[in-house]
């Protein structure tokens, strides 16, 4: 084995861990099974890939990160830039982190002025 093989070897070895926990994240694994309904208004909106979010501040006053599918699946819901607006109402049904110190969930539907945004139909186990 060559020296430069073997340098670039040990390199990528030594960063899979590094890369590990941004792998993770995607999916559900990190979420609690059971869903739940956020209410609340919308502080900061984000369409920024790997996952466009929003930041919605709940009547107790916590802001939560809230991920939406990914960026074509939530432009196919029919939620884009302009959908909503900083101070908007909006409801938010999803799956929280099962870390309960984290306000943090990820988004199966969305609702704003009565309309519904189903980021993932097949996920939803409540109207």
């Amino acid at each position: 084995m060559s020296c430069r093989f073997r340098s670039a070897f040990v390199a990528l070895l030594l960063g899979l861990p590094l890369a590990a926990p941004a792998v993770a994240h995607h999916g559900w694994s990190w979420a609690d099974a059971e869903q739940v309904r956020l209410e609340g208004v919308i502080e900061a909106i984000s369409m920024s890939p790997p996952h466009p979010t929003l930041r919605v501040r709940d009547a107790r006053g916590t802001v939560w990160q809230v991920e939406l599918g990914n960026p074509g699946r939530t432009e196919r819901s029919g939620f884009t830039a302009e959908t909503a607006g900083i101070g908007d109402a909006v409801i938010v049904i999803g799956n929280r982190d099962a870390d309960r110190t984290q306000a943090h969930m990820k988004a199966v539907r969305i609702v704003i002025d009565g309309r519904n945004y189903d980021m993932y139909p097949e996920r939803i186990r409540s109207d």
